[in-house]
């Protein structure tokens, strides 16, 4: 897709058609995507009394198996009847066709805690077998690199080409992550100590001006972030969301060679392109440079560069 814009609406447009998908529906709506996404991926559909032989899909290369399980309301009974159902089938039905099981689900809350129970089981019961699970956002993140008319196509609607204003609901969980920001940076102790900020990576990167300005400043408080993350049930919550900001910092990256376009791109994503109370932003740019400083976007400096390098080079120019 040509911008952010774009990118912010088909998302909004993504999670609608997300909602009403359930079973068969959202079956087919994963098959579609991945067939595009991976060629070796192999969309398993159920035959008569043969029945799928516990896969609803399979990455041949990869060598993943993929289980969907998309229900109206999320119950934890049954997401362990299901789990459990289709390892088991997979095993007995397919056992030499995977090292990977992958549950796909359609949670638009993130990883149930009965799932990450069930993954978490599985893994200790097969050491063998790594096991992997998608939701909404990792669907996104499948979709989000490829082009407008395949995009619409897939969510059965067009993308404006032109630029317009409207609010994004953002992720639920960094949205929670923002509301918590907003709080604690404003109790935070100002006079506290907190450790100097290593800008290399800022300047690999040429990130300059108030952009540079506002990532190192928000360097300073990514602390609020860790110590949030910390405080969380959920063990898959970080590694979703940081998933999120990789793809979409992948698909900028293709765009643009200025910087301050990705970081651009980068809040459209945390905030839609609304304006934003100044707090907001503020904790935007913490979750951005914490993100940034466990290198989930940008490019890491190679060993041995210095910002020295950097400075020499602009110098020659």
């Amino acid at each position: 897709m040509d911008s952010g814009a774009q990118r912010a609406y088909a998302k909004l447009k993504f999670r609608e058609k997300l909602a009403d998908l359930h079973g068969e529906s959202f079956e087919t709506f994963f098959h579609n995507l991945m067939c595009v996404s991976h060629p070796d991926f192999v969309d398993v559909r159920t035959y008569g009394q043969l029945g799928d032989q516990g896969s609803d899909g399979l990455s041949l290369h990869a060598e993943k198996l993929y289980a969907c399980y998309a229900p109206g309301s999320f119950k934890a009974a049954e997401i362990r009847k299901k789990f459990r159902k289709d390892l088991e089938s997979a095993l007995r039905q397919r056992p030499d066709q995977f090292r990977t099981f992958v549950f796909v689900h359609n949670d638009p809350h993130g990883v149930h805690p009965e799932l990450a129970t069930c993954l978490a089981e599985a893994r200790n019961d097969h050491p063998g077998i790594g096991f992997e699970q998608i939701g909404p956002r990792k669907l996104w993140t499948e979709l989000l690199p490829h082009p407008r008319e395949i995009v619409e196509d897939l969510l059965g609607c067009d993308i404006p080409i032109e630029a317009q204003v409207f609010g994004i609901s953002m992720e639920a969980e960094v949205a929670r992550l923002l509301d918590s920001l907003k709080e604690r940076r404003r109790s935070a102790n100002p006079l506290m100590a907190l450790d100097p900020v290593n800008e290399q990576k800022i300047d690999f990167n040429r990130v300059t001006g108030d952009e540079k300005d506002e990532l190192v400043t928000g360097l300073r408080q990514t602390w609020l972030v860790a110590d949030y993350y910390a405080g969380l049930n959920d063990p898959f919550e970080e590694d979703e969301v940081a998933a999120g900001f990789t793809g979409e910092y992948r698909a900028s990256r293709a765009r643009h060679t200025d910087p301050a376009d990705v970081l651009l791109d980068l809040q459209l994503y945390i905030h839609g392109n609304r304006l934003q109370h100044l707090a907001q932003l503020k904790a935007g740019w913490v979750v951005l440079a914490y993100f940034f400083e466990r290198c989930h976007v940008f490019e890491n400096p190679p060993d041995g560069w210095t910002s020295d390098d950097a400075l020499q080079i602009s110098g020659a120019h």
